[in-house]
């Protein structure tokens, strides 16, 4: 048995207390322990602590700093129960305390993985161009039961999703505008499905969009890749050159028919 001498209250945080206790050699400082931990266990100068308590102390002590550890990292933002127990596996924070801090979490509310499901999804359809397969991923990594995931992404539209891959269609064929359609379109298909959106979504956008170029734009198109095309084949002979031309042509996706009227309009110029 070991008798606590004095108790006294840390400077730079006055809510933890340094614990002095007597070994047998005299006064020395022994532990720190939580205002909470203190009062639990009614620590007091001159009362006896054996090893069994001494460990019970440690630990619940433990607790508590794992508990205002995982409060700090909840209050910049929301956060699902699995972000939380990484977050001190990180710090190597034990398992069983982790366990009991998350215990405490949840008791509190201040852990509610539906409701965080619900506000990411929000969240995510509201500022970001995210399809819902892309946000399914997230939500996954972040440890949220499928069942929950399923549920929160009702929250996202069918509509909104169309009307979202309709708007990314238009900022990627401007970009892009240089392609032929056939390309543009499986470019276009590309990146909606890099962005999460289901083939559904992206059918019902495409068709929507109208992502055929006008005969204009199309031809356009073709201009500047034939422009490139052109110092290539430039020195060949007529035939050689025009044969050339339509299998560059072709390979950038343009039909036989745009290809063979741009040819007719260069050779009548």
């Amino acid at each position: 048995m070991t008798v606590i001498t004095k108790i006294t209250t840390q400077k730079k945080n006055k809510d933890r207390y340094n614990i002095f206790m007597d070994y047998g050699n005299g006064e020395e400082y022994a532990f720190s322990v939580d205002g909470d931990v203190l009062v639990k266990f009614q620590l007091k100068k001159g009362m006896e602590l054996d090893d069994l308590s001494l460990t019970e102390i440690h630990y619940q002590d433990d607790v508590r700093k794992a508990y205002h550890m995982a409060i700090r990292f909840l209050s910049r933002k929301m956060r699902s129960e699995t972000e939380v127990k990484r977050y001190l596996a990180e710090k190597e924070v034990d398992v069983p305390i982790i366990q009991e801090v998350v215990h405490k979490l949840n008791d509190y509310q201040f852990l509610n993985d539906e409701e965080y499901a619900y506000a990411y999804v929000r969240t995510q359809m509201n500022t970001t161009d995210k399809g819902i397969d892309l946000i399914r991923r997230e939500l996954l990594e972040l440890g949220i039961h499928e069942d929950l995931i399923s549920a929160s992404l009702n929250e996202y539209p069918y509509d909104m999703q169309v009307e979202k891959a309709v708007e990314l269609c238009g900022k990627f064929t401007k970009k892009h505008s240089k392609d032929s359609q056939r390309i543009l379109k499986q470019k276009t298909e590309q990146h909606l499905i890099r962005k999460g959106f289901p083939l559904d979504i992206i059918s019902a956008a495409l068709e929507k969009f109208n992502n055929n170029h006008h005969h204009a734009e199309e031809l356009d198109a073709l201009k500047f890749q034939a422009e490139k095309a052109n110092r290539k084949y430039a020195g060949l002979s007529s035939y050689e050159y025009k044969q050339k031309m339509k299998q560059f042509l072709f390979r950038k996706g343009f039909s036989i028919e745009s290809i063979e009227e741009f040819l007719n309009t260069q050779n009548d110029a």
